[in-house]
C-alpha cells in the first residue's frame, strides 16, 4: 500500500480518481469510511457539487509497467532499488499559459506523409532485429493520440483503468474465442455473471444478453430481434416475406439506426425520424401521432388493394401512383436514447414506454453512452423506465472507462431468442451430444463465428473497485462537469449550448473580437468558424483534444466529455486557459 499519485501506477491513476478508496487502519482497510467522504465530495456532503473535491487517500494498487504509463501520456516515475528512496521526478514543464503540465502531450500531430515516412510502414520481405522493432514500438505510441490523458476530451471514451488494462493484457496472451465452454470455460461462466449483474441494474431479474463488437451491432441486433420476434419466417424465406416495416427514433439518435435499417435491407426510409424537445429529448406526443398515422396509412393500403387489382398491368395510371405514396408500414420498434452522442439527453422512457405498450410494439434503449449512470444512486432516476424495455444497448468501455472495446446488449427476453434468430447450428462447433451441458455454448447468440473475450477487462475492474467504487467514478464525472460549466460562467468568452443534464458539456468560445456583438447579421456565421480554428490549434501543439460539431441551426461549437477518471478541477482549469489563450488573437 503506498500513498496515491507516487509510483507508475499513480501516474495512470492520480489522487482525486474514484478508484476503491482506501483508510489504512492497523493493517485492514475500510472501504465503506472513505466512500462517504468521497461522496460528501461529491455533493453529498456539506460541499456543493460543483466545488473541487480534494481528497487525500491511500490506496491499494499493483505494480504496472512503463510502456502503460507511456500510452497513458504521463511520464513514469523511476522505480526505486530495494531499500531506497526513488528519484525525485523532474520538475514539470510550464505551458505558455503559466500551467504546469505533463512533459507528454495528447499527441504530437505529423502530416500524413511526413508521418508514413517516420513510422516506415513499408513490409519488407527480411526481418528486422530486436533494437529495430523496440524502436517501431516507441514510434507507434509516440506518434498516437492518448486517450488515457486526462485533457484528451474528443471521445465518449476516455481514460485507462490500470485493472481493465490487465484484463485485456491476459485476454490478447489467452487468445481464445469465445463460442464455446469447451476452449473458453472461465470466460463463458464470467460473461454470464457480468451480463446477470448489468441486467440486474436494468432492473431484470432474468432474460439473456451477449457481449457484441460495438454499440452499433448491439443496436442493428436489437433491431434485427424485434423483426425476427414478429416475422420469424424472414430469417430463412427472407424480404419477400414481409410488408414495409417501420422503426421509430428520435432526431438525436445515433447514426447506427439509419446504418442498421439500410443494413439489414429494411432500408432507411423504413426510419421515421421523431422529434425531440429543445434539450433533444423525444417528444412522446409527437412518437404516439407518428406511430398512429403509419397504422392508419396501412389500413388505407390494404382497403386500397382491391380496386387497384382491377387495373390490371397498367403501370402508370394515376390511382396507382397515388396508392403506391399513401402506402403504410407496419411498426415493429421503437429506439429510444439514454444519453445522446452530442447534448447527452436522456429521453422520456416511461412515456415511451407506454405508447410502445399501447400499440405492442419492441422497446429498445439505446444507453450506450448513458447506461453506467445506472451505477450512480444519486442519478440512476435519468433513466428511470429502463426496466420496461425488451432490449438495452450498453457501452461500459465509456463512461466505465474499461477500454474498446466493452459493449452489452441485454435482453428481457427467457426464450433463447438470440440463439433462434441467429443460431446456424454449425455441427463442427456445436454438436448436441457434448460431455457437458451445451447450453454454455453460446458462439450461435451472434453472428460472428470468432469472437473475442470482452467480459474479463470488465469483470477485473469491477472486482477491484466494487460496484461502491465505480458509483463515485460515475458521480465524480457529474461534478466535475459542473464543476466546469460554473468556472465557465465566471468567465467572459464562454457561452452555453445549454445546461447539461449529464456529462456532456457544450458551448462556444466567443473569442475577443465577437464579444458583445451578437446582434451583427454574420456574427452565427464568424462565429461558427472559432471552434476548427482552436481545435487545429490545440491539436497540432498537443496541448488537449476537444470534439466539436454543428447541430442542427447551432454553428460549430465544442462538446467537451468529462468521462476520464484520472480527470481533476486542475485539467478543468487547464481547458478553460488554453481555450483563452489558444484563442486571445481571433
Amino acid at each position: 500500500m503506498d500513498e496515491g499519485g507516487g509510483d507508475p501506477l499513480g501516474l495512470l491513476c492520480p489522487v482525486g480518481r474514484p478508484e476503491k478508496l482506501a483508510v489504512y487502519r492497523g493493517g485492514q482497510t475500510r472501504v465503506e469510511e472513505s466512500s462517504r467522504a468521497a461522496a460528501g465530495c461529491f455533493g453529498g456532503g456539506q460541499k456543493r457539487d460543483w466545488q473541487c473535491p480534494h481528497v487525500r487517500v491511500l490506496r491499494v494498487r499493483p505494480k504496472v509497467g512503463k510502456v502503460a504509463a507511456e500510452v497513458e501520456g504521463r511520464q513514469a516515475k523511476p522505480e526505486a532499488r530495494s531499500g531506497q528512496p526513488a528519484p525525485a521526478p523532474a520538475a514539470p514543464t510550464r505551458s505558455r499559459a503559466g500551467e504546469h503540465r505533463e512533459a507528454r502531450e495528447v499527441c504530437e500531430w505529423k502530416e500524413p506523409e511526413e508521418l508514413k515516412k517516420l513510422l516506415d510502414l513499408e513490409l519488407r520481405s527480411q526481418g528486422e532485429s530486436q533494437e529495430q522493432i523496440l524502436d517501431r514500438c516507441r514510434a507507434v505510441i509516440r506518434y498516437s493520440v492518448k486517450t488515457g490523458h486526462p485533457r484528451f476530451f474528443n471521445q465518449l471514451f476516455s481514460g485507462l483503468d490500470p485493472h481493465a488494462l490487465a484484463g485485456r493484457i491476459i485476454t490478447e496472451s489467452l487468445n481464445t474465442s469465445q463460442y464455446t465452454y469447451e476452449i473458453a470455460p472461465v470466460f463463458v461462466l464470467m460473461e454470464e455473471e457480468v451480463l446477470r449483474k448489468l441486467r440486474a441494474l436494468v432492473g431484470w431479474s432474468s432474460g439473456d444478453g451477449i457481449f457484441c463488437p460495438g454499440g452499433s451491432i448491439s443496436n442493428m441486433y436489437a433491431v434485427n430481434l424485434a423483426r425476427y420476434q414478429r416475422y420469424p419466417d424472414c430469417k430463412q424465406r427472407g424480404l419477400r416475406t414481409l410488408p414495409p416495416l417501420a422503426l421509430f427514433t428520435s432526431k438525436e439518435c445515433h447514426y447506427s439506426i439509419q446504418k442498421g435499417a439500410a443494413f439489414l435491407g429494411l432500408g432507411t426510409d423504413s426510419v421515421r425520424v421523431v422529434k425531440a424537445d429543445e434539450r433533444g429529448r423525444m417528444v412522446p406526443e409527437d412518437l404516439e401521432r407518428q406511430i398512429s398515422m403509419a397504422e392508419a396509412e396501412m389500413r388505407f393500403h390494404h382497403v386500397a388493394q382491391a380496386p387497384l387489382k382491377l387495373l390490371g398491368s397498367i403501370d402508370h395510371s394515376p390511382c396507382l401512383l397515388t396508392v403506391q405514396r399513401l402506402q403504410g408500414a407496419v411498426p415493429f420498434l421503437v429506439s429510444a436514447t439514454s444519453g445522446t452522442t452530442v447534448l447527452g439527453a436522456f429521453d422520456p422512457l416511461e412515456a415511451i414506454a407506454d405508447v410502445c405498450q399501447r400499440h405492442g410494439l419492441w422497446l429498445h434503449v439505446d444507453a450506450a453512452w448513458g447506461g453506467s449512470v445506472l451505477l450512480s444512486q444519486t442519478h440512476r432516476h435519468l433513466l428511470d423506465g429502463i426496466q420496461r424495455a425488451d432490449s438495452v444497448a450498453w457501452n461500459p468501455h465509456k463512461l466505465l472507462a474499461a477500454g474498446l472495446q466493452c459493449s452489452a446488449l441485454l435482453l428481457q427476453d427467457t426464450s433463447n431468442l438470440l440463439k433462434r434468430c441467429h443460431g446456424a447450428q454449425a455441427s463442427y462447433l456445436f454438436q448436441q451430444d457434448k460431455f457437458y451441458d451445451v447450453e454454455l455454448d453460446t458462439g450461435d447468440k451472434v453472428v460472428q463465428c470468432g469472437r473475442r473475450v470482452d467480459c474479463l477487462k470488465l469483470w477485473l475492474m469491477w472486482k477491484a473497485q466494487g460496484s461502491q467504487g465505480l458509483e463515485l467514478r460515475i458521480d465524480q464525472a457529474f461534478a466535475l462537469a459542473r464543476y466546469l460549466v460554473e468556472e465557465m460562467k465566471k468567465r467572459e468568452g464562454f457561452e452555453l449550448v445549454m445546461e447539461p443534464e449529464f456529462v456532456n458539456v457544450c458551448f462556444w468560445f466567443v473569442p475577443p473580437s465577437l464579444r458583445g456583438k451578437q446582434d451583427s447579421p454574420d456574427y452565427h456565421k464568424r462565429l461558427s468558424k472559432v471552434a476548427p480554428v482552436l481545435k487545429e490549434r490545440m491539436v497540432k501543439e498537443g496541448s488537449m483534444m476537444i470534439g466539436y460539431q454543428p447541430h442542427g441551426t447551432r454553428g460549430n461549437f465544442f462538446r467537451v466529455v468529462v468521462a476520464n477518471p484520472a480527470l481533476t478541477c486542475a485539467d478543468i482549469d487547464f481547458l478553460l486557459n488554453e481555450l483563452e489563450r489558444l484563442g486571445q488573437d481571433l
